[in-house]
């Protein structure tokens, strides 16, 4: 008998990519990343924002047995990927502030039992003694640290929960990690592998360059008038950054006023809006999406062609990921950036409202204590809904440093404040059968209600908490969402489901036992020098977007340790250099050869023709400048016609 051929790591890999996600090949690097990984070696990978990160560690974990243990800082990240994974058919997981016991021990449970292969956890969850006990009956096969910057104190993000990873992995010595970022220096990469323990690490890092992506920076005063104009002259999806709210809102409302549509996003919308805003502009139904920072992380979407930002970022690291969600499908894309003095100004201002006195952050820990009756010693992992407004007033505390001091407590492990926290309301039948089939024998009144959620919801409810909707269920038992509510409260009364009514308040988390206030560890040294961190990051941008004559490109490669001689010739400081070499000639031909196309498309020979032979070199010269910079465009019939880039 025929023995059959094993087929190859490279073969098992490609399948798994064309099974799930449909794709015939990796992009690169993803590749390399993946067979690392299955070989059993510690990985970092630097790939940039719609590099396909997650693909490195989740096809890894398809080929094999087990689950993947994903920490993550990010909760709209987590629950979006969960829901990616299951609508391919893969079973994930995840657990964050705000869930109750019962759901974070049912999903442990199916970690161990196998159903789970993906199970993603913000770092506090891996010093908790649940999550301890747990892990030691669960078969895992890889550790992924999503967004590692945040583990190095030289990162953007640093968070010190993250510093909790080197111990957990002393209790999986044999599993592999696998460490992901989309942007992080030379000491950031250094920082990420001495802090995660990597054994002789394999460290694959794609260019930080984006050939499709035009950078641009310009001083201006009216910014909403010139962001009008670059709508106008780049047709497309765009996506436009502001630092707060309210300006989130008049700046749609404006564009709006003037043609074009767009809509805005922040925190703190309602969820179904905030689903609502996002889906319309996805699918194109809105063209601008005007957001705060809140926006964009974790949503697939390719064809942005333009990203604005109108208020600069307090990092290069930041902006990198901002810009870069424009041209992710490979076109040409533009990211502009637009700054006054003011701006400058503004920078250097959040840098020292970031850093209240110490002894408000404690003032502050100590009315939050009051506010959410916490004991000293206690409230460990417990998370309370958070109104910003009732607690500043009802304490007499500055709100703006209020907020600070908040971030600063988050900061140092202590607490955890999700601002746009959502979770939909959840139910999970503890009955059996017999027992569901006794009550409906005992109490009518529920027979038709529990047959209705076993049709719904079926045998996962028995299983796991699932996520329901009041009003869906009132729709299909001819009830409204308030009778709804009264049938799964009496049914949880009656001891046979958990039923968990949904949160829609931003919560907070405490990630220790409550301190006295005045005992509170903060490290004072540490805090000023994340100032200093804060100050350079500041005074690198504010060099970028003031720079008029290197390549942006190479300043952002620079600021990330890379090195290259290449300039793109695409951003405004190339074009800019490319004029000015320009000969005089040749910048009348190119004058004309637009006024021609204004009229009529024409073919390159029939322009050359037009200037004669003795203008030749000089009107091939001019047509390969205006190619280059994109104002004019082939057409498909062979003709040249104009087009436009941002002014």
């Amino acid at each position: 008998m025929r023995k059959l051929r094993r087929k190859t790591v490279a073969e098992v890999i490609q399948e798994i990519l064309k099974q799930y996600w449909g794709y015939d090949a990796f992009r690169p690097l993803q590749q390399d990343i993946i067979e690392a990984v299955l070989a059993g070696r510690d990985t970092l990978a630097l790939l940039p924002t719609g590099g396909g990160k997650s693909i490195c560690f989740q096809v890894p974990v398809l080929a094999q047995t087990g689950v993947c243990v994903v920490v993550t800082p990010l909760i709209a990240l987590m629950k979006d990927q969960v829901e990616q994974l299951k609508r391919r058919g893969v079973a994930a997981a995840a657990i964050y502030a705000g869930m109750n016991y019962h759901e974070i021990d049912i999903a442990l449970d199916n970690c161990i039992h196998g159903q789970t292969r993906f199970l993603y956890v913000s770092p506090e969850r891996l010093k908790t003694d649940l999550f301890l006990a747990r892990v030691k009956n669960m078969k895992i096969c890889l550790l992924a640290v999503d967004e590692a910057h945040c583990i190095s104190q030289w990162g953007n993000d640093f968070r010190p929960s993250y510093l909790q990873i080197a111990a957990f992995r002393q209790l999986i010595p044999a599993v592999p990690v696998v460490a992901l970022t989309a942007s992080a220096t030379d000491a950031v990469k250094v920082d990420i592998v001495q802090q995660l323990e990597m054994k002789d690490p394999a460290v694959f890092q794609a260019t930080f360059a984006r050939a499709n992506l035009s950078y641009s920076c310009f001083y201006e005063e009216n910014k909403d008038a010139r962001l009008l104009k670059i709508l106008q002259n780049v047709p497309g999806s765009a996506l436009v950054y502001v630092r707060n709210r309210r300006r989130t809102k008049e700046v749609a409302d404006w564009l709006n006023r003037h043609g074009i549509r767009a809509e805005f996003y922040h925190a703190g919308l309602l969820l179904k809006e905030r689903n609502q805003k996002q889906e319309a502009w996805i699918r194109n139904k809105t063209r601008v999406m005007v957001a705060t920072n809140a926006f964009g992380m974790g949503i697939d979407k390719p064809d942005v062609r333009a990203v604005v930002h109108i208020d600069l970022p307090d990092s290069l690291e930041a902006y990198y990921q901002e810009a870069g969600r424009a041209g992710r499908d490979g076109l040409k894309a533009y990211a502009v950036g637009l700054y006054s003095q003011r701006d400058l100004d503004q920078l250097q201002k959040n840098v020292t409202q970031k850093y209240p006195p110490l002894e408000l952050v404690r003032r502050v820990y100590q009315a939050l204590a009051n506010y959410l009756q916490v004991p000293v010693g206690g409230g460990e992992m417990a998370s309370f809904d958070y109104d910003a407004a009732l607690f500043t007033s009802t304490f007499n505390l500055p709100v703006s440093e209020t907020y600070f001091a908040l971030k600063l407590l988050e900061d140092g492990g202590f607490l955890q404040l999700s601002e746009n926290y959502h979770s939909p309301s959840k139910i999970f039948i503890t009955a059996d059968n017999r027992e569901l089939y006794d009550l409906q024998l005992r109490k009518p009144e529920y027979d038709t209600f529990i047959k209705l959620l076993l049709r719904l919801y079926g045998g996962e409810a028995f299983m796991q908490f699932v996520s329901i909707s009041e009003a869906a269920i009132g729709q299909k038992h001819y009830a409204s969402e308030n009778e709804v509510i009264k049938l799964l409260q009496g049914l949880q009364m009656a001891g046979v489901l958990i039923y968990e009514k949904q949160k829609d308040k931003p919560q907070l988390t405490f990630l220790t036992p409550r301190y006295d206030a005045n005992m509170l560890p903060i490290n004072g040294l540490s805090v000023e020098e994340k100032q200093k961190t804060d100050q350079q990051r500041i005074e690198a941008v504010a060099h970028y977007v003031q720079h008029r004559n290197r390549c942006r490109t190479q300043l952002l490669l620079h600021y990330f340790g890379e090195v290259s001689d290449l300039e793109c010739g695409v951003c405004d400081n190339c074009l800019a250099k490319k004029k000015q070499s320009t000969t005089p000639e040749t910048s009348k031909i190119c004058i004309e050869i637009l006024r021609l196309l204004a009229m009529s498309q024409l073919t390159p020979q029939a322009l050359i023709s037009t200037f004669g032979i003795k203008n030749e070199t000089a009107t091939i010269e001019a047509l390969r400048d205006l190619l280059g910079d994109e104002k004019i465009v082939y057409q498909a019939d062979g003709t040249l016609r104009i087009t436009t880039t941002p002014q």
